[in-house]
């Protein structure tokens, strides 16, 4: 439910200097329909609660989380797991970033598996706080885009149980193997 801020305009290249005071969804709907007039779209431009999360991802056969803070990725999560849905979600900071599916429907670990315990408050500071290398966000955001494909359509291997860690700063990415968690308050055997 953000507006277009004129900060926002080196990393996220979807939004124009024209368009700043327009909400992202409506400028960000203004962009890709000049790419692809003939794609249908669905801005929602609300605040994603619980309940609102709930009903949407019902729509959907795959979730995408890029948000930016611990809150959201964490219900987004439950509720993805909850609805049986897989979910690729991605996060960035600084130099970083990292991106994964999980999908413990289909035997892979849920975020919460994986970060069972939110960082202490100023450990990750937020994109606003330390900053983020412009280019990151589209970095990040064009693997999740192919994480989607090649789940979408079978083709090749996805980060399906693995988590891919990326380094701008010294140009290394490596992926680790992540597992389920038994005591997962989320998908684990105890759910």
């Amino acid at each position: 439910d953000d507006v277009v801020d004129g900060s926002n305009l080196q990393r996220q290249i979807i939004h124009a200097d024209q368009r700043i005071g327009m909400p992202k969804v409506f400028s960000a709907e203004v962009a890709v329909r000049a790419i692809n007039p003939f794609i249908e779209l669905r801005p929602y431009k609300r605040r994603l609660d619980e309940g609102t999360a709930r009903a949407l991802f019902a729509e959907y056969d795959l979730i995408l989380d890029g948000t930016d803070n611990f809150d959201t990725r964490y219900m987004v999560n439950r509720v993805a797991v909850e609805l049986g849905k897989p979910l690729i979600s991605a996060a960035i900071t600084q130099w970083e970033g990292q991106v994964s599916l999980f999908h413990p429907a289909g035997g892979a670990p849920c975020y919460e598996c994986v970060f069972p315990v939110r960082p202490a408050p100023g450990m990750v500071p937020s994109c606003a706080e330390a900053g983020v290398a412009a280019p990151l966000p589209g970095v990040i955001g064009s693997i999740m885009a192919m994480e989607a494909v090649k789940h979408v359509t079978g083709a090749g291997e996805t980060l399906k149980g693995r988590l891919m860690i990326h380094d701008a700063l010294f140009a290394e990415t490596r992926v680790i193997a992540v597992r389920r968690r038994a005591e997962c308050p989320v998908c684990g055997a105890s759910t």
